[in-house]
């Protein structure tokens, strides 16, 4: 491809509405181009390493036996209504009408409309295991669309549905799901760490999610090597064991705190660490307000939280009327001392001892609170996010923490839709069994902004090789100038293509600057510069993008190399 024919415009400038360095960097090296909040055009460019991601997703899911299929983006409301969705899925749902005032919505996802096919088109166990997948577009209604094809409103992904007899079968489909998701990746040439999730709103007995490793994640990992664990910190687990509750060396007392409603300003009026509150949050229950009591320097974890019994869900705080009603007094305040509502306690207040907490009392609080003597020694819960230094569920090490980036999601989804919407086969014994299913997804365009988030540098991208655009970038100095230079540059660019590389030839008339600038800001693996000074020495100039300096080698060995 020859630069002046690609219609390519990158940018000096970072756009304003970018946050991240992939929306910035996608801007910039023309990628992509905003068209309303959450939509973007993907530009030549762009579209090249996308077709790449999704050659890689497609020769792995053929491989790991999936059948491709295409399924309508517009689907019908009835069947998001059999499967009870269309009023759970909420504002993110897209709907829309007909002419004739028939109810569509534009599909965030498929198991609907995969269920139906399933129920029409499988009949016996003898068809089973199957898996189909589309690469397709979604529509999800973002409240907030941010970080460009990160968090867009339309996007594409890969998405997969198993089918199987029974659970056991299940399984084995999920787990060929994971092996090919893991070579998908490896492929790319991602770093990236498999977790265990928590599966939401799409349901299932399991989940797991496939992170690339960036500082910018909006996915915080618990971690350990030692190991060989992890998982999403929604999820990552807590326990008691080993908890001792050390003896009480302070007396109960009642103190003053006006107007001190935050653990940090309580800290710096008492002179204590976070780690010696304990900090007591009303929600709603189903049949009431609940407490729960967690240390001031841990984080109330909303997923966990909402399954105890009782516990609304989703997760909702607690009005400051409801607080007042319940506890005499507001917010900031509460304390577990004389409290008359179900109170649940998190796993790592047993090892407190002469903390402080609230006194249930507008501007007072507790200190020197110990449990058996002034509270009642508590069965716990895990209901905290974990924090470095925390030991693994195994025991056989302690949790780091590291940013992720989800771009693919495994469940089993079990019966949650087959049996909601009749999809059965006959067993061999000739009676209806409801079909398990596996839900399989990989966000395509989402690999594009993680590759980049993952590598990059301060002149711009730093594509693995297998999602660069192009293989190699020609830049001839002064061709326009010099017949010597535009005829070493044609030969050589005729050449690499022949040999079936993917070459970028810059045959503009610009500046050295400009063609250098350009080529690290697109991030082309390999760059040879072709010039007058060069031809003379039988050489060219080559450089990696990864490299901090250029070499020259000879015409040959640079054509060996690549």
């Amino acid at each position: 491809m020859r630069f002046s024919e690609f219609g390519l415009t990158t940018l000096k400038e970072v756009p304003a509405d970018a946050e991240i360095v992939s929306h910035k960097l996608m801007l910039r090296a023309g990628l992509i181009r905003r068209l309303a909040s959450g939509l973007f055009t993907w530009m030549p460019l762009g579209l090249r390493v996308l077709r790449k991601v999704e050659a890689v997703v497609r020769e792995e899911m053929d491989r790991a036996g999936a059948l491709e299929l295409l399924m309508p983006a517009v689907q019908p409301a009835e069947l998001w209504q059999e499967s009870g969705r269309w009023d759970k899925y909420g504002p993110l749902l897209l709907r829309m009408s007909d002419r004739h005032g028939r109810d569509y919505c534009f599909g965030p996802t498929h198991e609907e409309v995969i269920t139906d096919v399933a129920r029409k088109e499988l009949r016996s166990y003898k068809q089973l295991p199957v898996n189909f997948y589309q690469i397709q577009t979604k529509f999800r209604d973002e409240i907030r669309p941010r970080f460009g094809v990160m968090r867009s409103r339309e996007f594409i992904m890969k998405d997969a549905y198993s089918f199987d007899l029974d659970q056991t079968g299940l399984e084995a489909s999920y787990a060929r799901m994971h092996t090919a998701y893991t070579a998908i990746f490896e492929r790319l040439g991602l770093k990236f760490r498999v977790v265990d999730a928590d599966s939401g709103e799409i349901g299932g007995s399991r989940s797991q999610e496939f992170h690339v490793l960036a500082d910018s994640g909006e996915d915080a990992i618990a971690y350990s090597d030692e190991d060989n664990y992890a998982s999403n910190i929604e999820t990552a687990s807590t326990s008691s064991d080993g908890m001792n509750t050390p003896a009480a060396t302070e007396d109960l007392k009642k103190v003053a705190t006006p107007g001190i409603k935050t653990i940090e300003a309580l800290c710096e009026s008492l002179d204590i660490t976070a780690g010696q509150t304990l900090k007591t949050l009303i929600v709603d229950g189903t049949d009431g307000p609940i407490a729960l009591a967690l240390r001031g320097d841990h984080e109330l974890n909303t997923v966990k939280a909402q399954k105890i019994p009782g516990v609304a869900s989703p997760l909702t705080m607690a009005s400051p009327e409801s607080i007042v009603k319940a506890t005499g007094c507001g917010p900031g305040f509460v304390g577990p001392i004389g409290l008359d509502i179900p109170i649940f306690y998190d796993h790592a207040t047993l090892g407190m001892s002469d903390f402080v907490c609230g006194g249930n009392e507008k501007d007072m609080h507790y200190t020197g609170v110990n449990f058996d003597r002034d509270v009642e020694k508590p069965a716990t819960a895990d209901i905290r996010n974990v924090v470095v230094g925390d030991p693994t569920p195994g025991g056989k090490g302690t949790l780091s923490i590291a940013r992720g980036i989800e771009v693919g999601h495994i469940f089993q989804l079990g019966t949650k839709y087959s049996e909601a919407m009749d999809a059965t086969v006959q067993d061999p014994d000739g009676k209806n069994q409801v079909m398990s299913m596996g839900c399989y997804g990989i966000g395509v365009t989402r690999i594009v902004g993680a590759a980049i988030e993952q590598n990059h540098d301060d002149a711009g991208i730093i594509w693995p090789e297998p999602l660069a655009p192009f293989d190699v970038v020609l830049v001839p100095i002064n061709m326009h100038r010099s017949d010597e230079v535009k005829e070493a540059a044609e030969t050589l660019y005729a050449e690499l293509r022949e040999k079936g590389l993917e070459v970028l030839l810059d045959d503009r008339n610009a500046r050295p600057g400009v063609q250098f600038a350009d080529a690290e800001l697109i991030g082309i693996p390999h760059r040879l510069v072709i010039s007058e000074r060069s031809l003379a020495a039988g050489e060219l100039e080559y450089r990696h993008r990864n490299d901090s300096e250029s070499r020259n080698l000879k015409r040959e060995e640079a054509l060996k190399l690549l």
